[in-house]
């Protein structure tokens, strides 16, 4: 018998000689113990722009070419790797998967679609400039050697759970979109940073697209505000979908998020890749 092959006393089982031999992998004391000091990160000078779909992309040139220009000047200075949302599209077919009673595994697959049409016209876009497109399951140990050579990387945002996106809490959307997957790829890769491009200044306490307008000076801005704050005041609305919150707490490598109005101010984009206090700034408690 190999030396690293032994029989546990008493079970009758081989097991491979390791500190984990013979657990369940479920036992608190046991998972604290395998808390590193420090992660390794893959990718510690890419930062993952995730560009909305709804709140962009839909809107058609007048709100894209402005931010493709910004991000062809940024790619000489910057790694970037670009994630791309669904939009209006996406919701179209949720609500007609919904209508049908569709399980949430299958609203996940057909959503995706949407995600990656979007990034396939990104790469189309930015063709000439380097664009091109990459997938979920290929190409992303090689992100630091596109960006050193020029390329700028696109994938689409949705995560690849499909039939194995986790039960919603409340009703059958699938509760990890395009955000959640932006941030997951970014925590995965221990990327520099991730930035939401959205088309408002950030995170308020209600939704300004649903506030009269003589109403919005009431409105809460968060400029800094903590996962665990805004967890706490379990707002109805938020700007990002919602598990990210509960992400950034338990995150390896990311410390924080930001999000900024790249559709009116595309000049932000440089800035919060500078590190610059533009828009709104979520830490880890």
């Amino acid at each position: 018998m190999s030396r690293l092959i032994k029989e546990s006393e008493g079970t009758g089982r081989l097991h491979i000689d390791s500190p984990l031999m013979g657990e369940s992998l479920v036992s608190k004391a046991l998972l604290a113990r395998t808390e590193a000091t420090e992660y390794f990160r893959m990718h510690p000078d890419v930062n993952v722009l995730k560009i909305g779909g709804q709140s962009i992309m839909d809107r058609g040139g007048q709100a894209l070419f402005p931010i493709l220009e910004e991000l062809i000047r940024l790619k000489e200075r910057h790694k970037i790797l670009l994630m791309t949302g669904g939009g209006t599209r996406a919701r179209h077919v949720y609500n007609i998967g919904v209508d049908l009673g569709m399980p949430t595994g299958v609203l996940s697959k057909l959503g995706d679609k949407v995600s990656w049409q979007n990034a396939e016209m990104l790469a189309v876009l930015l063709s000439k400039h380097g664009g091109v497109k990459i997938g979920h399951g290929d190409n992303l140990e090689q992100l630091t050697m596109f960006c050193q050579l020029g390329y700028l990387p696109i994938t689409y945002g949705i995560p690849p759970y499909g039939f194995f996106e986790h039960p919603a809490e409340h009703g059958s959307i699938p509760p990890h979109r395009t955000d959640c997957g932006a941030f997951l790829l970014a925590e995965n890769i221990g990327a520099r940073s991730v930035i939401f491009l959205k088309d408002e200044k950030g995170l308020y306490d209600r939704d300004p697209k649903k506030v009269p307008q003589d109403q919005r000076a009431a409105l809460r801005f968060f400029e800094r505000v903590t996962a665990g704050e805004l967890l706490a005041l379990d707002l109805d609305d938020l700007i990002i979908e919602r598990p990210i919150l509960t992400f950034l707490q338990r995150a390896k490598c990311l410390k924080e998020i930001r999000i900024i109005d790249a559709l009116n101010h595309p000049e932000y984009i440089a800035r919060a890749l500078e590190g610059e206090n533009v828009g709104t700034l979520i830490t880890k408690d």
